[in-house]
């Protein structure tokens, strides 16, 4: 596998960042893994519409910069379709096959840039529930993780 997951802000609690170091080293043994972080810009205090609409392309300028033309790009978002663990198993063999690094984008608090989703391939959700961008990293990550152990035809926990 060849993926990395780009996304808006740093680990800041303990927790989270010990969860998504465990999880990227378990992944290291199905190939080629990465996160790459882009600053999470503050959303200027009492802020408008368009303070936050410039907040979101700044960011996603900076997502865009990190992406390769060949990528196969998986926004996160919300409204995109949700899969079961095994669906999601048969997605990542899917870009295995295509030969492309797979990239996941989280954004930050604020979501995702329109630039961002229009680059997409594909946009993908956890759930209908909102997560904190630091928790849906470590969700995500699992979910990687799961699906890598689905296709190698290991066990897992249901």
């Amino acid at each position: 596998m060849n993926a990395a997951i780009v996304c808006v802000g740093r680990l800041k609690e303990k927790y989270f960042s010990g969860a998504a170091e465990e999880y990227t080293k378990r992944l290291s043994r199905y190939g080629r893994f990465e996160i790459v972080e882009v600053p999470d810009l503050p959303e200027p205090v009492h802020a408008s519409d368009a303070d936050r609409r410039q907040v979101m392309e700044k960011e996603g300028e900076s997502i865009l910069a990190k992406l390769k033309p060949n990528d196969y790009v998986a926004a996160m978002c919300i409204d995109g379709p949700q899969f079961t663990s095994e669906a999601f198993a048969e997605k990542l063999d899917a870009n295995d096959q295509r030969g492309a690094r797979l990239v996941f984008v989280i954004g930050g608090s604020l979501g995702l840039s329109p630039a961002v989703v229009k680059r997409a391939d594909e946009k993908l959700s956890l759930s209908k529930m909102t997560f904190p961008h630091q928790l849906a990293r470590v969700l995500l990550l699992e979910q990687i993780y799961r699906g890598c152990k689905i296709n190698a035809g290991e066990k897992y926990h249901k």
